[in-house]
């Protein structure tokens, strides 16, 4: 895994949010990739409200192992549920976890990350000697001890997922701040009297929002692929709620009879991580100063 803690900041007020639109846009790669996201969005949606024209727990053993036809899109698994309906409720899953777990490590990691650049000292030292000790383990054997550890619910793997990519966080946004807290705006407000906390909150960490914005994206992609793996290996979400992981375990044994069971959810793990990588890059190039005012 790899940060973009290189990303130039912004300095005070720069770059209008029309700018930065409009800069996306014209990106091939971020256009093609928001595009690509929206739909697996929309996707998940239609499962969550229930919309889907197939329940993707229900089965039926008279409509098993059918081809994908017009009933059923992506065609039916061996217990006779629609691949389709199984697909969009896994997308909604794996969306689901990745948004909380992401969500989780950018709060704790953004805000540790803050402190210990900002503060320097103990609490440099003490955040940072945690970090590398979480950076010694890799990610996904890291994921798979804590998810063997919990209880296995939606909640407890996106908080092992979570723990595995806070430090990155907290590298990201260190090192920006590092180099922020001896810029001369921070300093003239540190003499005008506001708190370092304060001072930390409103003319920092609005410098470092595009850096974590874009590693947002790219941390969505990553936690997509470690739930589908833990899934896969049986310490994801627990069944019958579908996982695409899970859906392309079971299908390994039907690959040669019935290859759309495992070809659809694979291409939606493909698609959805290739879509947020995408984004990713996008959203790198517009929240860039250096690119502001291109046409």
């Amino acid at each position: 895994m790899t940060d973009i803690s290189q990303t130039p900041t912004l300095a005070p007020g720069g770059g209008r949010t029309i700018e930065r639109v409009r800069l996306l846009l014209h990106s091939r790669s971020g256009l093609t990739g928001l595009i690509i996201v929206v739909l697996l969005a929309a996707l998940s949606l239609i499962s969550a409200f229930g919309m889907l024209p197939f329940d993707p727990l229900a089965q039926d053993p008279p409509s098993r192992m059918q081809a994908p036809n017009g009933a059923h899109w992506f065609g039916t698994d061996q217990f006779g549920r629609d691949v389709f309906a199984r697909v969009a409720a896994g997308v909604a899953n794996s969306a689901l976890i990745s948004v909380v777990a992401v969500a989780f490590a950018t709060v704790v990691g953004t805000v540790c990350g803050l402190v210990a650049g900002f503060y320097r000292g103990v609490s440099d030292g003490a955040i940072t000697a945690v970090t590398n000790v979480l950076f010694a383990f890799p990610p996904l054997l890291l994921a798979l001890s804590l998810a063997s550890v919990f209880d296995r619910n939606w909640f407890t793997i996106a908080v092992a997922i979570a723990i595995v990519y806070v430090p990155i966080f907290i590298r990201v946004t260190r090192g920006p701040v590092l180099s922020l807290r001896e810029v001369e705006y921070v300093k003239a407000a540190k003499s005008t009297g506001q708190s370092r906390m304060a001072t930390m909150f409103r003319h920092v960490l609005p410098n470092i929002t595009s850096i974590i914005i874009v590693q947002v994206t790219l941390s969505l992609s990553w936690a997509v692929l470690t739930e589908a793996s833990l899934s896969f290996l049986g310490l994801g979400t627990p069944p019958p709620a579908p996982s695409l992981g899970s859906m392309i375990f079971e299908a390994r044994t039907l690959v040669t009879i019935a290859p759309w069971t495992m070809i659809a959810p694979g291409a939606v793990v493909v698609l959805l991580v290739v879509g947020l990588n995408l984004l990713g890059d996008g959203l790198r190039d517009s929240l860039d100063p250096r690119n502001r005012g291109r046409r």
